[in-house]
């Protein structure tokens, strides 16, 4: 029971963002947050969906991970990139969009999933899956003064 409250603990470290622009002081906030998903069935047979605090969390549970951003600036911010590492234990889930631009070794390329490949143990290369994502990247073209939004991902405990 306390190795979850630890790993709970160690997902909403790990789940903030990291923020790249162009002019070094930027005037957007970000605000990250993990909520875990519980799937319930009312009284008429209908699943419902709800966003919760992890509690206890096993392998196979269903997280979201959510970026909140906003400029509370005077001035558009152009370009503005937006990087989160996927925590080691969490696995990006199979109905991610799959427009999401990842990377699958630690940050150094880019690229949309279905084009991305990885090295096999036997030294050939294979298509990455989304076991393999390690880092998932937006790039936001203008946010405006005033301007806010949530970036988010689902994923999966491994």
């Amino acid at each position: 029971m306390k190795l979850f409250g630890i790993l709970c603990s160690t997902l909403l470290l790990v789940a903030a963002p990291v923020a790249h622009a162009q002019e070094p002081v930027q005037p957007i906030t970000l605000e990250g947050e993990v909520h875990a998903v519980v799937e319930t069935v009312d009284d008429n047979g209908e699943t419902q969906v709800e966003l919760v605090e992890p509690g206890t969390i096993i392998p196979g549970d269903r997280l979201v991970f959510g970026t909140n951003y906003a400029n509370s600036g005077d001035e558009p911010v152009e370009n503005f990139t937006m990087t989160n590492p996927l925590p080691g234990p969490v696995r990006l889930a199979p109905d991610a969009d799959p427009d999401l631009v990842v990377s699958v070794d630690g940050g150094t390329t880019w690229g949309l999933l279905s084009e991305l490949t990885v090295d096999a143990e036997d030294g050939s290369s294979r298509a990455a899956t989304h076991s393999d994502v390690t880092h998932i990247r937006w790039t936001l073209a203008v946010v405006n003064p005033g301007e806010s939004g949530r970036l988010e991902y689902p994923a999966i405990i491994r």
